[in-house]
């Protein structure tokens, strides 16, 4: 059964152990889409000139470019030297999915989905033998029970996994709507529609709103 597996990995021997050796107060937050063979992270937690500084004194990273900068945030779009301990290609490896990564305080949080509880097993085991030391934060299934406690219905929950996963979600938008329901096999409208009742459910559920709270009629405007 797919789970969803948190692990926590030390940045120490890692491709990024030096880097947060030289900033403490670094943050790093993985982007879901970026066209490259790198990886696009999001670092923060330091003005730019040091963060440059550090990346070319960091000797696991073999290149890096500033895709894009906004607020106190810096997208780098990093490539490791072929022996670098890379997390996110372990996983990848292994037939895991990073869903989301961040790091603060010399640790990383990788959120991985995973066909079934074993592939967790064998995922530990291989960053371990590579040096690392995981901690299974958090495990748990993606059962049919977890869908309809969010009031989703199987088909809502399958078409907002395939828009994650197509990044419909990121800023901007790495596929159009037509695209995701083309590739979905379903019309635009039909699209709109599931995604529109499926945000419903999910906000209705999180936010504890009565079925009469949520039918009731508009505020008035302004």
């Amino acid at each position: 059964m797919t789970s969803i597996a948190d692990i926590e990995i030390p940045a120490d021997g890692t491709g990024l152990g030096e880097l947060f050796e030289t900033v403490p107060a670094l943050t790093c937050e993985m982007e879901r889409v970026i066209a490259s063979s790198g990886h696009g992270l999001w670092l923060s937690g330091a003005a730019q000139p040091e963060i440059e500084d550090a990346l070319a004194e960091t000797s696991a990273i073999g290149s890096y470019s500033c895709i894009t900068s906004e607020e106190e945030r810096h997208l780098y779009d990093i490539e490791f030297e072929p022996e670098t301990v890379d997390p996110f290609e372990v996983v990848l490896e292994e037939g895991g999915t990073v869903l989301s990564a961040s790091a603060s305080n010399g640790t990383w949080l990788l959120s991985v989905r995973v066909i079934d509880r074993e592939s967790v097993s064998t995922l530990y085991d291989r960053l371990a033998d590579d040096g690392v030391s995981p901690t299974i934060a958090r495990l748990f299934a993606l059962a049919e029970e977890s869908r309809t406690q969010c009031g989703l219905t199987s088909r809502q929950y399958e078409t907002l996994v395939a828009a994650i996963d197509h990044g419909y979600f990121e800023i901007p938008r790495e596929v159009s709507m037509q695209e995701l329901s083309d590739e979905l096999d379903i019309s635009h409208q039909a699209l709109s529609e599931r995604l529109r009742r499926a945000y419903r459910a999910l906000v209705t559920s999180e936010l504890n709103v009565t079925e009469e709270e949520a039918t009731a009629p508009p505020l008035p405007s302004d």
